[in-house]
Protein backbone atom coordinates (compact mmCIF):
# COMPACT_ATOMS: atom_id res chain seq x y z
CA UNK A 1 0.00 0.00 0.00
CA UNK A 2 1.41 3.37 -1.02
CA UNK A 3 1.35 6.16 1.54
CA UNK A 4 0.05 9.50 0.26
CA UNK A 5 1.72 12.35 2.10
CA UNK A 6 0.01 15.64 2.76
CA UNK A 7 1.08 18.42 0.39
CA UNK A 8 4.23 20.23 1.57
CA UNK A 9 3.83 23.81 2.73
CA UNK A 10 6.31 26.55 1.89
CA UNK A 11 6.77 27.61 5.50
CA UNK A 12 8.28 25.54 8.29
CA UNK A 13 5.38 24.36 10.42
CA UNK A 14 5.80 23.67 14.10
CA UNK A 15 3.79 20.43 13.96
CA UNK A 16 5.31 19.06 10.73
CA UNK A 17 1.92 17.72 9.67
CA UNK A 18 3.20 17.47 6.10
CA UNK A 19 5.38 14.55 7.21
CA UNK A 20 2.26 12.42 7.71
CA UNK A 21 -0.29 11.03 5.28
CA UNK A 22 -3.45 12.86 4.33
CA UNK A 23 -5.43 10.12 6.07
CA UNK A 24 -3.38 10.45 9.28
CA UNK A 25 -3.91 14.22 9.25
CA UNK A 26 -7.66 13.83 8.71
CA UNK A 27 -8.01 11.28 11.52
CA UNK A 28 -6.13 13.68 13.81
CA UNK A 29 -8.40 16.56 12.73
CA UNK A 30 -11.55 14.55 13.44
CA UNK A 31 -10.39 13.23 16.79
CA UNK A 32 -9.27 16.69 17.88
CA UNK A 33 -12.74 18.01 17.07
CA UNK A 34 -14.30 15.12 18.99
CA UNK A 35 -11.88 15.62 21.89
CA UNK A 36 -14.17 17.85 23.96
CA UNK A 37 -17.46 16.69 25.49
CA UNK A 38 -19.20 19.94 24.53
CA UNK A 39 -18.46 19.28 20.85
CA UNK A 40 -19.74 15.72 21.16
CA UNK A 41 -22.91 17.10 22.79
CA UNK A 42 -23.33 19.65 19.98
CA UNK A 43 -23.02 16.88 17.40
CA UNK A 44 -25.63 14.85 19.29
CA UNK A 45 -28.02 17.82 19.22
CA UNK A 46 -27.48 18.27 15.47
CA UNK A 47 -27.97 14.56 14.83
CA UNK A 48 -31.17 14.52 16.89
CA UNK A 49 -32.65 17.63 15.28
CA UNK A 50 -31.22 17.08 11.76
CA UNK A 51 -30.69 20.87 11.52
CA UNK A 52 -30.31 23.54 14.12
CA UNK A 53 -29.95 27.26 14.64
CA UNK A 54 -27.14 28.25 17.00
CA UNK A 55 -29.52 29.67 19.60
CA UNK A 56 -31.29 26.32 19.82
CA UNK A 57 -27.98 24.65 20.62
CA UNK A 58 -27.34 27.14 23.42
CA UNK A 59 -30.77 26.27 24.87
CA UNK A 60 -29.81 22.57 24.92
CA UNK A 61 -26.41 22.93 26.63
CA UNK A 62 -25.13 24.50 29.85
CA UNK A 63 -22.82 26.81 27.89
CA UNK A 64 -22.81 30.47 26.90
CA UNK A 65 -23.46 31.61 23.34
CA UNK A 66 -19.81 32.56 22.86
CA UNK A 67 -18.57 29.17 24.10
CA UNK A 68 -20.99 27.31 21.82
CA UNK A 69 -19.83 29.48 18.91
CA UNK A 70 -16.19 28.57 19.60
CA UNK A 71 -17.03 24.87 19.65
CA UNK A 72 -19.09 25.20 16.45
CA UNK A 73 -16.09 26.82 14.78
CA UNK A 74 -13.87 23.85 15.75
CA UNK A 75 -16.40 21.39 14.39
CA UNK A 76 -16.79 23.40 11.19
CA UNK A 77 -12.99 23.68 10.77
CA UNK A 78 -12.79 19.89 11.07
CA UNK A 79 -15.43 19.61 8.35
CA UNK A 80 -17.87 17.63 10.46
CA UNK A 81 -20.57 20.31 10.27
CA UNK A 82 -21.56 23.02 7.84
CA UNK A 83 -23.49 26.22 8.34
CA UNK A 84 -25.69 28.41 6.18
CA UNK A 85 -26.26 32.06 7.00
CA UNK A 86 -29.94 32.96 7.19
CA UNK A 87 -30.17 36.67 7.95
CA UNK A 88 -28.51 37.19 11.33
CA UNK A 89 -28.59 33.49 12.24
CA UNK A 90 -26.46 30.57 11.12
CA UNK A 91 -28.15 27.21 10.68
CA UNK A 92 -25.80 24.29 11.34
CA UNK A 93 -26.10 20.66 10.30
CA UNK A 94 -23.91 17.58 9.85
CA UNK A 95 -21.79 17.70 6.69
CA UNK A 96 -22.89 14.32 5.33
CA UNK A 97 -20.00 13.82 2.90
CA UNK A 98 -17.30 14.62 5.47
CA UNK A 99 -19.18 12.66 8.15
CA UNK A 100 -19.03 9.54 5.94
CA UNK A 101 -15.31 10.09 5.32
CA UNK A 102 -14.67 10.47 9.05
CA UNK A 103 -16.76 7.37 9.78
CA UNK A 104 -14.83 5.35 7.21
CA UNK A 105 -11.39 6.53 8.35
CA UNK A 106 -12.14 5.98 12.04
CA UNK A 107 -13.77 2.58 11.46
CA UNK A 108 -10.78 1.46 9.40
CA UNK A 109 -8.34 2.81 11.98
CA UNK A 110 -10.02 1.05 14.92
CA UNK A 111 -10.62 -2.20 13.04
CA UNK A 112 -6.92 -2.64 12.23
CA UNK A 113 -6.18 -3.65 15.83
CA UNK A 114 -6.16 -7.42 16.30
CA UNK A 115 -7.04 -8.23 19.90
CA UNK A 116 -5.66 -11.77 19.47
CA UNK A 117 -2.15 -10.39 19.86
CA UNK A 118 -1.74 -10.25 23.61
CA UNK A 119 1.33 -8.06 24.09
CA UNK A 120 0.84 -7.00 27.74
Amino acid sequence: MQMVLAPKKNNMGITKTEEFTIKQNKIAKYTKALGHPARVAILEVLIKKQACICGDIVDELPLSQSTVSQHLKELKDAGLIKGDIDGTKVCYCIDEKEWETAKSYLNTFFSTYNSKNKCC
